[in-house]
């Protein structure tokens, strides 16, 4: 009884037994969602948003996060097929256009670590100043037809597999290794848990704050010549509200707006919640202007357990205290 209480104490097991309910829900509630077309529908149309949630989760650990991930998505996947237009080969274009979403991250994080301006405020800046340079290049039009070295990133398929939800499963497979046995990447928690500390314990904290934000933008560039290789094109309304989605992804996974707290399976798990919740609405017939509604409200009911957990979590300290 004692494992079955500390189990369900961690956010992990909570979040996996709602999945379990959702999923045996609408397997009952419609024959079409246990289908292999439907299955393999909700993982691909997660993918993207898993990717970014890997470096996302980190970044919030630390006391970060960022708001301009969509922009990076978009600007990313445009100037690998500008290079690709130009005459670049195609795997010289996407590692630029992987890059690209790289610098953006070291931006925001020399804005913030550096400069001091407020992650709200400098990632809220830089998703729409990479998202106006996207209309100002293209004048809102998508560049399309893209070489197969795009499609094989976004459309092959291995064992049946597209290779999108193959990036994103070893991507967690790894990062979640990383940030669990890795001293250096373990330094995030003593961050975000308490910056100053950190800093006189002798943690380099503006490397790691600049770091995090690079992974970030990295992993969003990724994410954005994944999506043009899926889509077989780069599209200007690529990764719009992607920012929404993956933040309120890795808090109901257990990740704190305050810092400190968090893991890279917890976010997934938080994805595939969000997916299904997403896809369930679609197969029920439920209209589609409902799901930005339900993104919201989970958005709040995940900040709203965040917050009373850290209340309850304070309240035991002063109780021992006392």
């Amino acid at each position: 009884m004692n494992f079955i209480k500390q189990l369900f104490r961690k956010r992990e097991a909570m979040i996996f037994f709602v999945v379990l309910l959702i999923f045996f829900f609408l397997s009952l509630a419609t024959p079409y969602f246990l289908t292999r077309a439907n299955l393999l529908a909700i993982l691909i149309s997660m993918s993207v948003e898993v990717i970014i949630a890997v470096a996302m989760t980190s970044l919030l650990i630390s006391g970060g996060f960022d708001l301009s991930v969509g922009s990076v998505l978009c600007f990313s996947g445009l100037i690998s097929a500008i290079f690709w237009r130009a005459g670049v080969p195609p795997v010289i274009a996407i590692i630029g256009g992987i890059g690209s979403g790289a610098l953006i991250g070291v931006f925001n994080g020399v804005v913030v670590s550096i400069i001091g301006i407020t992650p709200f405020v400098a990632t809220l800046a830089s998703l729409n100043i990479f998202r106006g340079i996207v209309y100002i290049l293209t004048q809102g039009k998508s560049i399309a037809g893209l070489p197969d070295a795009y499609r094989f990133l976004g459309q092959k398929t291995l064992f049946g597999v597209q290779m999108p939800i193959i990036f994103a499963i070893i991507l967690v497979i790894i990062g979640d290794t990383v940030l669990r046995r890795f001293r250096f990447f373990r330094q995030n928690y003593y961050i975000g848990g308490n910056e100053k500390a950190a800093r006189l314990s002798g943690i380099n904290v503006t490397r790691m704050k600049i770091i995090n934000y690079m992974l970030t933008g990295l992993f969003a560039g990724f994410a954005g010549v994944v999506q043009a290789g899926r889509l077989g094109s780069a599209m200007v309304t690529s990764g719009e509200g992607m920012e929404m989605r993956v933040l309120t992804a890795v808090i109901i996974g257990g990740a704190s707006l305050s810092g400190g707290e968090g893991t890279i399976l917890g976010a997934f798990l938080g994805s595939v919640l969000m997916a299904l919740v997403t896809n369930g609405v679609n197969i029920l017939g439920v209209n589609v202007y409902w799901q930005t509604f339900i993104v919201g409200i989970t958005l709040l009911i995940a900040v709203l357990i965040d917050r009373f957990g850290k209340i309850q979590r304070s309240s035991k300290i002063k109780k021992v205290g006392a």
